[in-house]
């Protein structure tokens, strides 16, 4: 068998390029999908890794992606990771090309990359026994929020999509598993939610005990994807230990409340 591949979209930052770095060090093989060459080619150079310049949510350039793939190796498990939030308004005074922006990288991005890789992965699993589909969804998908609006609709239907195709999927050696964080502090995610606001950005994170990193989620999602293939994975739902809920993040130390000894 060839060696082990995975492709990781929105590898040029934050989580992407946390679980590129995650795979290599695991000894897979990887090709790094993001729209940003230079990000990318530093990666490479870091890593090792092999990289590839697309836009998700072209179709032209995920085609071109499929072509690079079929040439250069197999590929036994696929990261959509790529997505990304914009805004905090109301449902009635938020910006629908905001909205549109949110849909075209978070839900048809995933569909469009997963549609044209299945081939590909289906040729992996047989050669490994099992291929992995791992989508980043988010906590913003299971549970609404003030403020949440296009970023929960689209989060929702990225795990809807997720769902349906672990369906579609059934009989096929293909684990489907979708991994949803809550609060991770990485450079760009609420920098890119606030448009370009540092200061607003980073007072999501101030006074919070241990908000969640890049490296562990990438950890989560390389361990997901090296589990015994008979072990399925569905939901994998992880936060930081001081939040509770999207609305209910503790600040300051954590204590113990009461009598504990």
């Amino acid at each position: 068998m060839s060696e082990l591949r995975a492709v990781v979209t929105g590898a040029s930052s934050g989580i992407g390029a946390a679980t590129v770095r995650a795979f290599r060090a695991a000894g897979w093989d990887v090709v790094g999908v993001a729209r940003r060459e230079d990000r990318l080619l530093a990666l490479a150079e870091e890593t090792g890794a092999s990289v590839f310049v697309a836009d998700v949510t072209l179709d032209d350039d995920v085609a071109r992606l499929r072509d690079h793939l079929e040439v250069t190796g197999g590929v036994h498990a696929l990261v959509n990771n790529a997505g990304g939030a914009k805004g905090l308004a109301s449902v009635e005074d938020s910006s629908v090309e905001d909205w549109e922006w949110m849909f075209r990288v978070n839900v048809l991005g995933t569909k469009r990359v997963t549609s044209v890789l299945l081939p590909l992965l289906r040729r992996g699993a047989v050669e490994r026994g099992v291929a992995d589909i791992l989508n980043l969804t988010s906590i913003a998908g299971h549970v609404a929020y003030v403020g949440g609006g296009g970023y929960n609709a689209a989060k929702f239907a990225e795990h809807a999509l997720t769902a349906v195709l672990r369906l579609e999927l059934n009989g096929e050696p293909i684990r489907v598993t979708e991994v949803a964080p809550g609060m991770v502090k990485t450079e760009e995610f609420s920098l890119v939610r606030f448009g370009g606001d540092r200061e607003r950005a980073d007072a999501v994170y101030d006074d919070v005990p241990e908000p969640l990193v890049a490296e562990d989620i990438a950890e989560i999602i390389v361990d997901a994807v090296t589990k015994p293939r008979h072990v399925d994975q569905d939901l994998i739902i992880v936060k930081p230990v001081a939040q509770s809920a999207p609305h209910l993040v503790a600040k300051g130390p954590l204590r113990v409340r009461g009598h504990a000894g």
